[in-house]
């Protein structure tokens, strides 16, 4: 019996900027900052997980008192 192993989901820094209605030039900004999701490096690139990216929105929510 052979499992399929399903490959992860992963963006580009453009579609991360897009997923998060963002520039690319703000989520750089932010990532040098670590101000933003965790990124996966594969040599020179970098991706993002969905999962990552819906998690770090999450944290940005405004909680008004």
């Amino acid at each position: 019996m052979s499992q399929t192993i399903s490959p992860i989901e992963l963006l580009t820094i453009e579609e991360a900027a897009r997923w998060c209605h963002i520039s690319p030039n703000t989520l750089n900004y932010l990532r040098l900052q670590r101000r933003f999701a965790p990124a996966i490096r594969v040599g020179r690139r970098v991706f993002f997980k969905p999962s990552d990216l819906n998690d770090w929105l999450e944290a940005q929510r405004e909680v008004l008192e």
